[in-house]
């Protein structure tokens, strides 16, 4: 009779962010892809914000807090989604370079003994 693991399998993006690092149960591969794309995201809000900055405003809309706070909603979801798609591709690229720095024997190549 074979028992199943009782580690489950848990999805890095569905821990929240500060207690990622310290979750035994995700792997550090995991780990290091859910910070590059948080990271991503982050950056991406920073873009869309300034982006909506230079939107010329009509005299007939007035800024409001109320505007202020559903475009900030906005931009969050709109970073997150593009993050998520992988299609603005930074946090692909940052992952690549952050595996190959931290975990440099799990990306090596095995030399086999007197092959070439």
């Amino acid at each position: 009779m074979e028992i199943p693991a009782l580690q489950s399998n848990v999805k890095a993006s569905s821990i929240p962010f500060e207690q990622l690092a310290a979750n035994p149960n995700v792997s550090k591969e995991d780990k290091v892809k859910e910070a590059c794309r948080q990271f991503e995201a982050v950056l991406l809000r920073q873009i869309l914000g300034e982006a909506r900055k230079t939107v010329i405003t009509s005299s007939v809309s007035k800024d409001s807090n109320e505007k202020s706070i559903y475009n900030d909603m906005v931009d969050n979801q709109m970073a997150d989604s593009i993050s998520r798609s992988g299609s603005f591709g930074l946090a692909k690229s940052l992952e690549k370079q952050l595996v190959h720095q931290a975990m440099p024997k799990a990306t090596a190549p095995v030399a086999k003994p007197g092959g070439h």
